[in-house]
């Protein structure tokens, strides 16, 4: 299992700083959120990837259908390759207007339409990144063949690491997960619609984990993918100094077939985040 820690706070100075202090704690990823109206995560990632020799470098999340995917596609171009090949791309619906901070400029099209733009922009953006000769023509995007000025080609390939949000058990959802590169869960138990992060937690068990993994591998098996690298996320909350209560509430996780776990504690006020940060980042990931 692999760790990475999720930068809650919003000084883009602060973040590049932290990325250099986790990678010298032992980290092997480190994230920064991205809002509609924030800090440039991208910008902050790219600056982070100057300090930086071996961490991988990514948000939680970006809201993909409220981008233009070729201006994300040039953004991560950018980042991975002054990174050398670090970057992963973290992809959601976004959320819907019962979060009405991330509705302040245009209005909630519904979450079928947002659905419809991700995979567009997923789909897209495979095309955007390898600097090649291309046509694309979509219900919501559409693309002219053009030999002039096309931008360089990513490092990693055949893309850059793709995590997509997926709402276990609602097929539709899994099924784009299954095309890409990892997993974020999500979960709503059949016949109820999906919970908030309080009740998620409660209601999304390893066990849980375990049942959506296996399905996932199968997918992917009959898709002809089970020899490409996938991962599977799963985001949480450690003390950094009591390493058995740490390794007790991450080795379930292992076990059902997590392959990140991601530090994060949401709740810490804005005035503390440095502090918490810092000594959160110092102390090292939780060991197995």
């Amino acid at each position: 299992m692999k760790h990475g820690f999720i930068f809650t706070g919003t000084d883009p100075g602060l973040a590049v700083e932290l990325a250099s202090l986790a990678e010298a704690s032992g980290w092997h990823g480190f994230f920064v959120w991205e809002g509609i109206w924030a800090t440039d995560p991208w910008a902050t990632l790219a600056a982070a990837a100057m300090v930086t020799d071996r961490i991988r470098l990514g948000t939680m999340l970006t809201p993909v259908p409220r981008r233009r995917p070729w201006e994300l596609a040039g953004q991560t171009m950018t980042v991975d390759r002054l990174s050398g090949g670090r970057v992963i791309l973290s992809a959601g619906l976004g959320v819907s207007e019962v979060e009405p901070r991330f509705w302040i400029f245009e209005d909630d099209p519904g979450r079928k339409h947002r659905a419809e733009l991700l995979d567009e922009s997923l789909e897209l953006m495979q095309q955007l990144w390898r600097a090649e000769l291309f046509e694309y023509e979509g219900r919501h995007f559409h693309a002219k063949r053009t030999d002039s000025m096309l931008p360089p080609a990513i490092v990693q390939q055949p893309r850059i690491p793709t995590w997509v949000v997926g709402l276990w058990p609602r097929m539709k959802s899994m099924r784009r997960v299954a095309l890409y590169d990892g997993w974020i869960p999500n979960y709503a138990p059949p016949g109820q619609a999906p919970a908030g992060p309080e009740e998620q937690q409660a209601l999304y068990t390893p066990e849980v984990a375990a049942e959506a993994i296996a399905w996932i591998h199968a997918e992917r098996a009959r898709l002809g993918l089970a020899d490409q690298p996938f991962d599977v996320i799963q985001e949480g909350t450690t003390s950094g100094t009591d390493a058995a209560a740490d390794a007790a509430l991450v080795q379930p996780w292992a076990d059902a077939g997590a392959t990140w776990w991601l530090e994060s504690d949401w709740s810490v006020p804005a005035e503390r985040v440095e502090a918490y940060a810092r000594e959160r980042i110092a102390a090292g990931p939780p060991s197995l």
